[in-house]
């Protein structure tokens, strides 16, 4: 529901402080609140039990607090849990919780739909509305985190930023979003265990190299040959593969972070012997770590799942190359959780 007030989580500790020095009330009143927003997660100023009943009440009268609600839950068979979350301005978004063994994985949006029209993806067919503010990022990684804790009696493991959206599109968000949730004021996660994937967009990569991030950046390349990365990716035109390198050069040179390369495997497409090769020589500017993919039906008859044999002959070919590759199965398929398949399709 949209309200006038203004969103009290869009200001800093500090602000809060002021707020409460400027009306009369004690500084330290804004760190109980901001403890209550972030620490806590409060749905409501009511439940902020150690301020006066004068002093939530005064809070609603000025502020909102709008979060996101979960619309829908759908389960699928191997464990995996995909959330449809309506915001305040009745947009939707997606998150997914995906168990491993004893690990947990948040994997969260950062846009509502997405700008860059990837062919293969079933985000870039929706229109794109608007970024997620990082209180709605902070949403969606708090109701895994705790429904993580509530359904399987574990802890979040990791995090990553690949649901809808590109996330270097929404940099301002996304990078506050990842400093306050490893802030000890809020949930203390280490960004050693996030990731960003992107689709490659250099300039920002470089900016990401100059603000020395302490998450970990993943690439979702899908082709090393600049034929086939456009037909996937058609933002390829504007930044190929050369100005992709350059900028994952300057990362590397400038922080010392070994490159994830995600490669959606796609039957007849991306999956030759001939694109292996081409992987493996792009592979040689620096450190990298390479995670194959099967491609998730998306109902569009162009893309299919790669062939086990020729996915494994893939992977030998690379490994014979001393790279580091993992072979990433799908999860959540069955509900469209899988990567790519993020829609918003539920309404």
């Amino acid at each position: 529901m949209e309200t006038n007030k203004p969103d009290i989580r869009q200001l800093t500790e500090e602000a809060l402080s002021a707020f409460f020095k400027e009306h009369g009330e004690q500084a330290f009143r804004g760190r109980q609140v901001y403890e209550w927003l972030w620490k806590k997660g409060s749905t409501s100023f009511e439940e902020m039990s150690n301020l006066s009943k004068e002093t939530r009440k005064f809070l609603s009268e000025n502020f909102s607090i709008p979060r996101l609600n979960i619309h829908s839950k759908q389960t699928s068979r191997d464990g995996t849990i995909k959330f449809t979350f309506k915001t305040h301005d009745g947009h939707l978004t997606e998150s997914v919780l995906i168990p491993s063994g004893s690990r947990i994985t948040a994997c969260v949006s950062s846009q509502v739909g997405c700008k860059l029209n990837c062919t293969f993806c079933a985000t870039g067919k929706i229109p794109f509305k608007r970024n997620l503010s990082q209180a709605e990022i902070f949403d969606q990684i708090l109701t895994v985190k705790n429904k993580a804790n509530k359904l399987y009696n574990l802890s979040l493991s990791n995090i990553v930023y690949m649901g809808m959206g590109e996330p270097l599109l929404n940099y301002g968000d996304v990078k506050a979003s990842i400093k306050l949730i490893a802030s000890e004021k809020s949930l203390g996660f280490s960004p050693r265990r996030v990731t960003l994937s992107t689709i490659g967009l250099p300039e920002k990569i470089k900016k990401l190299a100059d603000d020395q991030i302490t998450f970990n950046l993943a690439v979702s390349l899908h082709s090393a040959m600049d034929e086939t990365r456009t037909r996937l990716i058609p933002i390829n035109k504007q930044y190929n593969l050369e100005s992709l390198k350059k900028a994952l050069e300057y990362f590397n040179k400038n922080t010392g972070k070994r490159i994830t390369f995600e490669y959606l495997m796609i039957n007849g497409i991306n999956d030759s012997i001939a694109e292996a090769k081409a992987l493996a020589e792009y592979c040689k500017n620096f450190p990298v770590k390479i995670n194959l993919i099967e491609y998730n039906t998306t109902g569009d008859p162009a893309f299919q799942k790669p062939d086990p044999q020729k996915l494994n002959e893939f992977k030998v070919f690379l490994e014979s190359k001393n790279l580091v590759v993992n072979v990433r199965r799908s999860r959540g398929d069955d509900i469209d959780a899988a990567c790519g398949q993020l829609s918003g399709r539920i309404k």
